[in-house]
């Protein structure tokens, strides 16, 4: 049985147990409840409505667009009533990713990186610049979409059109911009990751609805009761696959001087590399790349001529409840993850960092032959993540071959996302415990 197996079957006991030992700590408990309000503050900022939808269109496309169920997931379920924040923080997530790319290719940025924590501060803040003409471009984008769809009118810059979009956007922008700060607000003060944990509280905020609309509504009992099985299978693997690490041995050695003689001191430890290094985020760069021919091609499939062929077979070819759109995305699942964790362990620059601190792997090297044993290492490990997660993407499309119910397109995205955010929560909660002589519950 592997490490991370053994250790769930201690967390379930021990978690209600560790909860309660955090809430008689007065600081924790502040912690969590300060997490709690936030929490309560996004959900009713999530109720507050962008002016003239047509409720009933946009139910309707969220059940035929997956890009749509895609904005209403990183919405936290804002979307589907259109509110003021129903771009969530995507566009915050957009400029993250965009500028951690941009780190290791860009000289200035890369010198930032190597500043410590003054680097990463400019970092962090031109990533909010970033993320706001990012937010003015998606909610506009995402207006213009709407307007087509039927769902929403007065899109544009006509002489009529130009203050309510321009009222919205910047609304939209706003209430995105408000979420971030909510969310770097519980990082700083509460208990967890605060972006992720605004993500997860949309979605578990969705889940009564998603099951009441797709199986009580057609009791289909017997397809529910599969569901929670596959559901439980997919919870227990992210599991393994999520705490999952190859620890590579490093030895430690240093040089002390003492009454004018040299000696000699060293240690052991490990490096863990990770299975799953990438986290969730190949699958936000597949599903991003795998439904955008489809949308701007159902546009455009109107057309007369040449291009309005072309525009429907393009439509059909990545409809999602067809192969070849559960094919490539499983492929651009897989691709992203090499690529993602490549990005990342280039920036942890891991066989430099041992070199300064005098450590070395035993046999190797220090220098080159470390790094590329290294690299040979995490490839290699990554195919095991790599694979898993490019099974968790097309997941639903064998769910709903078997259950016949369909709407669960990005079901599995949103267990992966609510499985990471509960266990970096309890991970950060066991370590406050453990600073106070609990025993933590991941052990």
């Amino acid at each position: 049985m592997t490490t991370a197996a053994k250790r769930q079957q201690h967390a379930a006991p021990k978690l209600l147990q560790a909860v309660m030992d955090a809430l008689r700590q007065p600081d924790l408990r502040n912690k969590l409840l300060f997490t709690l309000a936030l929490l309560i503050v996004f959900r009713f900022l999530a109720h507050v409505p962008t002016p003239g939808v047509d409720k009933g269109a946009l139910d309707r496309i969220l059940n035929d667009s997956p890009i749509f169920g895609f904005f209403d997931l990183f919405s936290g379920g804002s979307f589907k009533r259109l509110s003021i924040a129903s771009m969530g923080v995507y566009p915050y997530i957009t400029a993250s990713i965009a500028v951690q790319l941009m780190t290791p290719i860009i000289p200035a940025f890369r010198s930032m990186a190597e500043e410590g924590e003054q680097g990463r501060q400019r970092i962090n803040q031109i990533t909010h610049w970033l993320t706001v003409p990012l937010a003015i471009l998606q909610g506009f984008g995402q207006l213009v979409l709407l307007e087509r769809s039927g769902v929403i009118a007065n899109v544009g810059f006509g002489s009529g059109e130009l203050l309510p979009t321009a009222v919205m956007v910047l609304s939209m922008t706003a209430a995105t911009m408000f979420l971030v700060w909510l969310g770097e607000l519980i990082t700083e003060h509460g208990i967890g990751n605060g972006l992720s944990i605004i993500i997860f509280g949309g979605i578990v905020a969705g889940m009564p609805s998603l099951i009441q609309g797709t199986f009580l509504n057609l009791n289909n009992f017997s397809g529910l009761m599969l569901f929670l099985v596959v559901a439980l299978a997919i919870v227990f693997l992210i599991v393994v696959f999520t705490e999952a690490t190859r620890r590579v041995p490093v030895e430690y050695g240093r040089t002390l001087f003492r009454g004018g003689r040299m000696y000699r001191q060293g240690g052991n430890t490990f490096i863990p590399l990770r299975v799953n290094s990438a986290g969730m985020i190949p699958l936000i760069f597949a599903i991003s790349i795998v439904i955008l021919p489809g949308v701007f091609a159902s546009y455009l499939s109107t057309n007369t001529g040449w291009s309005g062929s072309a525009a429907r077979f393009i439509a059909d070819l990545f409809n999602s409840t067809g192969y070849f759109y559960w094919a490539l995305f499983f492929f651009l699942t897989v691709a992203f993850s090499f690529f993602y964790t490549l990005v990342i362990f280039t920036q942890q620059k891991l066989a430099e960092n041992l070199q300064k601190n005098g450590g070395f792997i035993p046999g190797l090297r220090p220098g080159k032959p470390t790094d590329d044993y290294l690299t040979r290492v995490i490839l290699r490990i990554t195919w095991g993540g790599a694979l898993f997660l490019g099974l968790v993407a097309v997941t639903p499309f064998f769910i709903e071959k078997i259950t016949g119910v369909t709407g669960l397109l990005l079901s599995s995205t949103s267990v992966l996302i609510v499985v990471g955010v509960v266990l970096d929560t309890m991970r950060q909660l066991e370590a406050q415990l453990l600073m106070r002589d609990y025993e933590g519950f991941l052990k």
